[in-house]
């Protein structure tokens, strides 16, 4: 038995490689193996290079790896595209066939994976002949392959499930015959098996969990997936959830939810959140809490936007016209992006302000069984709002030591509320006053931020001091992890919140480190010059990738091995 293994199903858009690969997760999962998964996938609706892949172990797993043990091919051109992501001993499988190729190289194997499709109702069950292939190579049994397509299909109709079961069996009957020497298998272990998770997902049910009843949103990739699983629930738990012609209508809209008095978000990718930086700064002005989370891909402009990258940190910190108080949180796996949601909308009210959540393709869409987050941690707090009877009535924009005013509900306060998008006074009246402008300039920005220092979310911090410290936000949370639990004299700091900094935290984890590297995802090392700036440590040096592919484990582990 093996300790981990890597699978692979690729193919072109239109085959079914996102529901083979969600398939082969649940059945691992359910047979008592831990998965990490990630996709790569073109920006086309047919055609083209994708792959689904899956690394299965014995233990809790984080990180992707470079190589596949396991590779099955469901057209001619993914052989091309992913012959060399086999690793040694490996074994790809293909229809030579079906794909008019003549000779194979080695660790090629070729089965008729159409025909076997065909006979169990036609070449659209291929990847259900792929799934049953793997279930004889990796996972000793069809049993499981058999509850994953009922899990996945049991809605279409029982000739539907009956062809796919049947494409299964015939799948997983031609390896046994044919590869009988299969050393891919992996042991399951009795764990909590949990749930299958990905970022995106895990971030909408955080958001349900605050109490979110107003989502809009613009599709824009690789955002929607938050979007899609809002109003998967939105019946259920009473979410209005409103597609906008556009980013600008999108925070426009949620901003007028917010004032309302509902708990509301929006999200988007970079060009999006371009469009919705004059709303952003409405937000800060009228000091309406508003939650918002970017989803980063590669730019400039459309840029990859299937793909990962870690570009838009400084964007996102600076974004708006004009100086204003903001939450940044940057979140490194599914648990920490249902905790994020939750900590957004709390933060976003207790200070009426915007709260932003920056995540990234990779983990947006990258599958991981976990147990379920805590539901009870961070519990709703929606800060001061103002009550009738309370005497004498404020002023919505009453200055306050710590920068926060009672809130007021249209409707709902029992007082009139006023907001104003010009400069105002404490009863909302615009203003041309210095004196009142330096006043709600100090409110709304050192006041509110000083008080959101005092709330920052700890780093988390792992082998403080030592030799070689890596620093990373976001998406690196789960390389960082692996890497440096395998490589000796190797710590990290990973940042769950940028901003407002940890800076203490910072010096405290790096102090008498020989070698600060931050890990990042773009090109010219953001975090970095953040580090700098608001420590002045300066880092020795980044380990940067900007290909819109993350970080493996294998390439992490290779530079902590080469900087020693």
């Amino acid at each position: 038995m093996n300790q981990e293994i890597n699978v692979r199903i690729t193919g072109e858009a239109g085959q079914g490689i996102v529901s083979v690969g969600m398939m082969l997760c649940r059945m691992y999962k359910d047979t008592g193996r831990h998965v990490f998964a990630i996709q790569d996938y073109m920006s086309r609706i047919r055609g083209g290079n994708n792959y689904f892949q899956i690394r299965v172990a014995d233990k809790p797993v984080f990180s992707p790896r470079a190589k596949a043990d396991v590779i099955i091919a469901l057209d001619k051109d993914a052989v091309a595209v992913n012959k060399s992501a086999l690793a040694e001993g490996g074994l790809l499988i293909l229809d030579a066939g079906k794909y008019d190729i003549k000779s194979l190289e080695k660790g090629w194997f070729s089965a008729p994976i159409y025909a076997l499709a065909q006979a169990a109702g036609g070449p659209f069950y291929a990847n259900s002949v792929a799934l049953g292939m793997f279930a004889a190579m990796t996972c000793g049994g069809p049993e499981a392959a058999y509850k994953a397509i009922d899990k996945e299909f049991g809605g279409k109709g029982a000739e539907i499930v009956k062809n796919n079961k049947l494409a299964v069996r015939k799948g997983y009957d031609y390896v046994v015959v044919k590869i009988k020497d299969c050393s891919f298998s992996v042991s399951g272990a009795q764990h909590d098996r949990g749930c299958l998770l990905a970022g995106n997902e895990a971030l909408a049910l955080g958001a349900i969990a605050a109490g979110c009843k107003f989502y809009t949103a613009y599709p824009m990739s690789p955002s929607t997936g938050i979007m899609n699983t809002v109003a998967d629930y939105a019946g259920k738990y009473g979410i209005i959830v409103e597609q906008a012609e556009d980013e600008i209508a999108a925070v426009n809209m949620a901003v007028g939810a917010s004032f309302a008095g509902v708990r509301a978000m929006t999200a988007s990718s970079g060009g999006g959140f371009a469009l919705m930086c004059e709303g952003l700064s409405l937000a800060a002005m009228t000091e309406t809490p508003l939650v918002i989370a970017v989803v980063m891909r590669p730019g400039p402009a459309t840029g990859f936007p299937t793909r990962t990258a870690q570009e838009d940190l400084e964007f996102v910190l600076h974004a708006g016209h004009g100086e204003f108080a903001r939450a940044v949180y940057t979140p490194g796996s599914p648990e920490e992006c249902f905790i994020a949601a939750k900590r957004a909308f709390n933060t976003a009210e207790r200070f009426q302000l915007p709260a932003l959540i920056l995540s990234d393709q990779y983990l947006a869409e990258s599958f991981i069984n976990i147990k379920f987050p805590d539901t009870s941690a961070e519990p709703p707090d929606r800060g001061r709002i103002f009550k009738s009877g309370i005497a004498p009535e404020p002023g919505r924009y009453e200055y306050s030591p710590d920068g926060v005013s009672p809130r007021i509900i249209p409707a709902r306060s029992g007082a009139l509320a006023v907001a104003d998008s010009d400069e105002h006074g404490t009863e909302s009246h615009i203003t041309e006053s210095a004196e009142v402008r330096v006043k709600m300039t100090r409110k709304r920005l050192h006041l509110k931020l000083a008080g959101l220092a005092k709330e920052i979310l700890p780093p988390t911090v792992v082998n403080p001091g030592a030799k070689i410290m890596l620093c990373g936000f976001g998406s690196t949370l789960g390389v960082m992890r692996e890497a440096c639990a395998a490589a000796k004299g190797a710590g990290f700091i990973h940042y769950s919140q940028v901003w407002p900094f940890p800076e203490k935290s910072t010096l405290t984890a790096l102090k008498g480190a020989e070698r600060v590297l931050t890990m990042e995802n773009n090109a010219s090392g953001q975090l970095a010059r953040l580090i700098r700036r608001e420590t002045g440590l300066k880092p020795t040096g980044s380990i940067l990738k900007y290909d819109g592919r993350p970080f493996t484990l294998d390439e992490v582990a290779a530079a902590l091995e080469e900087g020693k």
